[in-house]
């Protein structure tokens, strides 16, 4: 049958099996928005107030389901819109397809109005990026993207259009959903040496990241540490693949984890690293790094194998392949010695709040929050000293549930991936967390919350200073707090009413919960609540850069 180039498009994205797309319309997408007025029963449009929301909005949808999100933007300022969560999903690993419009092809590299080079842009920061210059190829370059991005290890592919595409036609021949069956080459060998040096070890470690999340392999992971007896700790990418209330678990590793975890990673003589890249937060010294333990590294992109950290061993496989074919060769151990030492560290080192319900402490609020939204929600930060209490502080126990961004660290991150997760699973509780400076940085899209009446909640942890970088001010800048100090007078209760949401301010537990019990059972728009933190709060424990773990920063 014959059919313009954006008919084709939206018959390639349902063939993909896409049910939502993110974006924003624009002179060179006009075609395509059309299409997409026509196929409006087909798939569900989201408008967000913004391109980078919509970007974060395709991203928290992918984190949340585990499939490929979709984004839109027209071409110019609309494109480079979405650098910054290209980014964001190229720094976690997360698959998404952004879709540009362009100038037609006979303008461009005239400098036409709303003409930029976006492949070249985005060259860094996708897997791979495609210029669409003939209708007949469309079809078969979005099958293309979409098998990109969601295999080996996913991440975000751009596709951009030149509005003559747009209109020209061709005949379309339907195909199939892409499906991404991958094997990797383990071989017994390498099966029985990760076995024998795990039966070897005396105080063996686990340290697992993302690539776990990414392959379902928590359940896996769980099972060789129980049969072998190994203690495990994880980053922030990998919150929720095992739950933190397992007594082999560690929690959180690095630079904001327990105090414990990264003396059992030092000290260890074993360390396993499975789906992790050892980040400049985890490895931050890497000359010193688990001196004295034999490293294997298990991932399955081959880059990261010696990029960071040069190992002793290292198998390139997902994660829940090579845990699954491992664990036969595994013997059951015991370690009785190693974990005493590691409960010892845990009672005496471990940082432990204290509570006082006449204001609110951050992990007091988080324990509220917790007790309050139950097992079943998704919670979604920005980044800040209100993301690490999160990632400190978390009862997350279900995969894709904590949605963060670990890589680029992108302050504003967090209303879009909510917005993703919402509408993806409109039946769930969803939790914003975020900074009053993180919140300032893409509160327009509460407009797009109110728009499709999505229930979610954020919480904002407003103490007026840009708190992580202040507590570095005061740690290593004599207190020289330098652009830290907000000094703004924005009324939440007041911005959430102009927009169409509700409002509700906390100054301690008791109001924390009676607001919280108000927003639950609120479930026809976003509610904000602002809850008061002093401004010297401190995320406990810190490494100084360049550190290790016998440099922690102390309370």
């Amino acid at each position: 049958m014959v059919k313009n180039g954006s008919e084709i498009l939206v018959e390639a994205l349902v063939e993909q099996g896409v049910d939502t797309i993110f974006g924003y319309p624009g002179g060179a997408v006009l075609n395509i928005y059309d299409a997409l007025y026509k196929n409006s029963d087909r798939i569900r449009h989201i408008l967000t107030a913004h391109e980078q929301g919509a970007a974060h909005a395709a991203d928290g949808y992918a984190r949340a389901t585990g499939r490929v999100g979709v984004c839109l933007a027209t071409s110019g300022p609309g494109a480079t819109n979405l650098v910054t969560g290209i980014a964001t999903a190229y720094m976690d690993s997360i698959p998404m397809v952004a879709i540009t419009g362009n100038v037609g092809t006979s303008l461009i590299g005239r400098d036409s109005f709303q003409e930029v080079y976006i492949a070249g842009i985005t060259m860094p920061i996708t897997k791979h990026n495609f210029v669409v210059r003939h209708v007949e190829e469309l079809a078969d370059t979005i099958r293309s993207a979409f098998r990109i991005a969601a295999s080996g290890r996913p991440g975000p592919v751009l596709v951009d259009i030149p509005k003559d595409v747009t209109s020209a036609e061709c005949e379309y021949i339907p195909g199939e959903k892409v499906e991404v069956h991958e094997t990797y080459d383990v071989t017994e060998e390498q099966l029985k040496t990760v076995a024998d040096l795990i039966a070897q070890a005396e105080r063996p470690m686990i340290y697992f990241g993302g690539g776990v999340e990414t392959a379902n392999a928590g359940e896996a992971l769980l099972a060789l540490m129980k049969k072998a007896d190994i203690p495990a700790a994880h980053t922030m990418m990998a919150i929720g693949c095992i739950p933190d209330a397992e007594p082999l678990s560690l929690g959180l590793v690095g630079m904001h984890g327990t105090v414990s975890a990264d003396w059992a990673v030092e000290r260890s003589d074993l360390l396993l690293c499975i789906g992790a890249r050892f980040s400049d937060r985890v490895a931050t010294n890497t000359s010193r790094f688990a001196p004295k333990a034999k490293l294997v590294h298990i991932d399955i992109d081959a880059a990261e194998i010696n990029k960071n950290i040069g190992v002793d061993y290292s198998v390139v496989s997902d994660a829940e392949n090579f845990l699954t074919r491992l664990l036969p060769y595994v013997q059951p151990a015991k370690h009785d010695a190693w974990r005493a030492q590691i409960a010892e560290w845990q009672e005496k080192l471990d940082y432990v709040p204290k509570d006082d319900d006449s204001v609110i402490h951050p992990h007091q609020l988080l324990r509220t929050l917790y007790d309050m939204i139950g097992d079943d929600a998704i919670v979604a930060t920005d980044v800040g000293q209100h993301q690490l209490w999160s990632a400190q502080y978390n009862r997350c126990t279900k995969v894709r549930h904590f949605l963060t961004s670990g890589g680029l660290g992108t302050m504003g991150f967090g209303y879009g991936a909510a917005m993703g997760a919402q509408i993806a699973y409109p039946d769930k509780t969803v939790v914003h967390i975020t900074g009053d400076g993180s919140f300032h940085m893409n509160l327009n899209e509460l407009c797009t919350a109110v728009t499709y009446n999505l229930p979610i909640i954020t919480i904002i942890m407003n103490n007026n200073v840009l708190g992580n970088v202040r507590q570095w001010q005061t740690m290593f800048y004599e207190k020289r707090y330098s652009q830290t100090d907000l000094y703004r007078k924005t009324d939440y209760i007041k911005l959430a009413d102009a927009f169409g949401g509700r409002g509700y301010r906390a100054t301690n537990i008791a109001e924390l919960r009676a607001a919280l019990k108000e927003a639950l059972a609120h479930r026809s728009g976003p509610v904000l609540i602002e809850c008061t933190i002093d401004k010297d709060e401190r995320v406990l424990p810190m490494i100084p850069a360049g550190g290790t773990i016998d440099d922690l920063v102390a309370d």
